[in-house]
């Protein structure tokens, strides 16, 4: 099994539990674990995968929540910097009747992530790099600190996975910024997962087919795109194909995508750096299936870390 280092944010979700309150009228939070790349790290340590997270946390009661849920899946916390000048970063979620989210974003530490920081990182001790951007991609240390990681991480011929995870709320006046930085990713990428709402995001078109031709020819990787209920669309250059949903009925589709990312690299680990270029199209799509099951899976929980301890291998027999 090869190792897997997973780099981004690391933070709180404090949910609003009073059903349809706004944040300003919400009385009851609850704290969840997470953070896009966490959680992918939490779903590959859960499956039985070699796993470290990179990310930088509060030297506070939140980081080293953030740090003891890690090291209880098995996750490797070398790398989770617990800053003593920086609170853990918090993002407060309420789902208002109408279905919208009132969101309000308290950034800390998980922007603080430094070169100084990874320092002694040995990128040859990884086979797969995976980058989830949610916030890697704003102002601040880790910004640099990302691409420092990539560098190193393709100078070494490691595998490269990204994940945008576009956040609306975060990146309002910031879009074109995020596009731009995007590209850098999905270029140097061997394998990303995208929404079909980031893939014409970010390709600056208006139909699935246009984002799917735009991303072929702009990138060399694999590609996969969640569909929701529709399955999910893998692609390479000119070549796509359809992988059928798993039927559910769902409690909680948050960390969905993350699990799927997950199973993907915990399949990916199982083989040998040599063979990873080596995989057709029908490789990939048997590997997205599987993982589809694990997003599936996840969605019958409430609560992505919760949904995560549920998942096993068996969901690959």
């Amino acid at each position: 099994m090869q190792r897997i280092l997973c780099t981004g944010e690391a933070l709180i979700d404090m949910i609003c539990t009073d059903r349809g309150a706004s944040l300003s009228a919400g009385i009851t939070f609850q704290k969840k674990a997470g953070g896009a790349p966490t959680n992918v790290a939490a779903a590959i340590a859960a499956l039985g995968g070699r796993v470290s997270l990179a990310a930088c946390v509060g030297d506070d009661p939140f980081g080293h929540h953030l740090r003891e849920v890690m090291q209880s899946f098995g996750v490797d916390t070398s790398w989770m910097i617990m800053d003593k000048n920086h609170f853990t970063t918090l993002a407060f979620v309420s789902l208002m009747e109408n279905g919208e989210r009132d969101f309000y974003f308290n950034r800390g530490a998980d922007g603080e992530l430094s070169l100084d920081d990874i320092e002694h990182l040995r990128t040859e001790d990884f086979a797969i790099f995976h980058f989830g951007s949610a916030t890697a991609f704003l102002p601040g240390p880790l910004q640099g600190t990302y691409r420092e990681i990539l560098r190193r991480a393709r100078q070494g011929g490691a595998f490269i996975s990204f994940d945008p995870n576009y956040r609306q709320l975060l990146y309002q006046d910031k879009k074109e910024s995020f596009i731009y930085q995007c590209w850098h990713f999905l270029e140097e990428a061997d394998f990303f997962k995208v929404s079909d709402e980031e893939a014409m995001l970010i390709t600056e078109t208006n139909t699935l087919n246009d984002a799917v031709s735009k991303l072929g020819k702009r990138t060399r990787g694999v590609f996969a795109i969640t569909l929701g209920k529709e399955g999910t669309l893998m692609g390479r250059g000119e070549v796509s194909a359809m992988v059928p949903s798993i039927p559910v009925t769902p409690v909680d589709t948050t960390g969905a995508g993350d699990a799927f990312v997950g199973a993907m690299l915990f399949q990916l680990a199982r083989l040998q750096q040599h063979d990873l270029s080596a995989l057709d199209m029908e490789a990939w799509t048997d590997m997205a299936a599987r993982a589809n099951r694990a997003g599936a899976r996840t969605c019958t929980f409430l609560g992505a870390m919760e949904a995560f301890r549920q998942l096993s291998k068996d969901i690959f027999e």
